[in-house]
């Protein structure tokens, strides 16, 4: 069975495995704020739509004409990310800049464009510039201004999630790519280094740290989604408490439809299920690297390589974030959360990737050069 067949039976079965689920976890929060229990299963349901097609967009289009709109692309996203701090346009939703109002109530979130605009830039520039990426310009300074650029904008909103998700993709990218580890290494340093210094400075994610460190001191605090995660992993132990049937959802878990949603799972249906949606993005990645390893140029490997990456360490970061592993960062699960932009820009960065398939050569494995 092909990579790429596989790939779709993965990404189905986490789309369908995540509306369960939110049916399940979204029902007492819609209740409560919208008096409809099913308020966020059909925005999910729209956004799915809208996916479905942006997929089918990404599947059909030449991967490098996405490529060769490396830099309108860039621009366009760094407008769409200024825009959030604009009054009347953009949206502060628990005093994060985050989102853009749209017709209709919905928004967008620019920084989930950003993760696929990041990806096929650098991917244009080591694809088109094999010669340069040995250097200090460009191997490290331009890359690194691509994604400075978007990075420097994203953090400010407060997102932090996205910004050490598409920090770490970029840099991983730039490793494999052959960027001199001689530069990259302390530049690296310096980057995490200096969102270190942004974090210290932010009470609120210093808050988190310390919760994270000591959960049994914040419980009512900053730990409070912490504790009431595991409560669930607790409950639920190796059969569940049945579908639907969750403690924690009824408001002692606020984010249990969103970035919070892993653990639910594990309440309602047991570690079996939860270790079967981890074994599922493990499939998507190996699938995704193999994808890489055939492409059919440069360009194609480094785009699958970033966007399979990306998915993937978003999913472990957000594992992490339920099970107590790392600290509170806000990322959703992806394909399963609820979060309309990060399942449009998700399935389309999906079939990016089988678009890249489709036309590989079955050459070497990825490797750095």
């Amino acid at each position: 069975m092909r990579a790429s067949a596989i790939l779709i039976l993965v990404v189905v079965l986490l789309v369908l495995f995540g509306l369960v689920m939110l049916v399940s976890t979204s029902g007492p929060q819609g209740e409560k704020l919208f008096g409809n229990p099913y308020y966020f299963t059909q925005r999910q349901v729209a956004w799915l739509l809208v996916g479905m097609v942006a997929a089918w967009i990404g599947a059909k289009v030449d991967y490098h004409r996405w490529m060769k709109l490396a830099w309108p692309l860039l621009g366009a996203t760094l407008i769409l990310l200024a825009l959030v701090y604009m009054p009347g346009i953009g949206l502060n939703i628990k005093g994060s800049h985050r989102w853009l109002r749209l017709p209709f109530g919905l928004s967008f979130q620019p920084s989930e464009l950003a993760k696929f605009v990041a990806i096929n830039a650098l991917a244009f520039w080591f694809g088109t510039k094999q010669r340069e990426r040995g250097g200090f310009m460009g191997g490290i300074a331009i890359p690194g201004a691509i994604l400075g650029s978007m990075l420097g904008l994203i953090v400010f909103e407060t997102d932090f999630g996205a910004t050490v998700l598409i920090g770490a993709t970029g840099g991983l990218m730039m490793f494999v790519a052959g960027a001199p580890f001689l530069y990259l290494l302390p530049a690296g340093v310096l980057a995490v280094g200096g969102l270190a210094w942004m974090i210290k400075q932010n009470p609120e994610r210093m808050g988190r740290i310390m919760a994270f460190l000591h959960p049994e001191q914040y419980a009512q605090g900053e730990a409070f989604q912490l504790m009431n995660a595991l409560y669930a992993f607790v409950a639920g132990g190796a059969a569940g408490v049945g579908l639907g049937q969750s403690l924690q959802k009824q408001h002692y878990l606020p984010e249990a439809h969103t970035d919070f949603i892993f653990a639910i799972i594990g309440e309602e249906l047991g570690i079996g299920a939860s270790v079967g949606v981890v074994l599922l993005f493990a499939l998507f990645m190996l699938c995704g690297l193999r994808i890489s390893g055939r492409a059919a140029d440069a360009g194609g490997r480094l785009m699958a390589f970033g966007i399979t990456i990306l998915i993937t360490l978003q999913a472990a970061i957000n594992i992490g974030v339920v099970t107590g592993r790392l600290p509170t960062k806000g990322l959703p699960l992806p394909f399963i959360s609820f979060g309309g932009t990060s399942l449009m820009v998700t399935l389309f960065m999906t079939g990016v990737l089988l678009n890249i398939a489709r036309q590989g050569s079955g050459g070497p494995r990825l490797r750095r050069t």
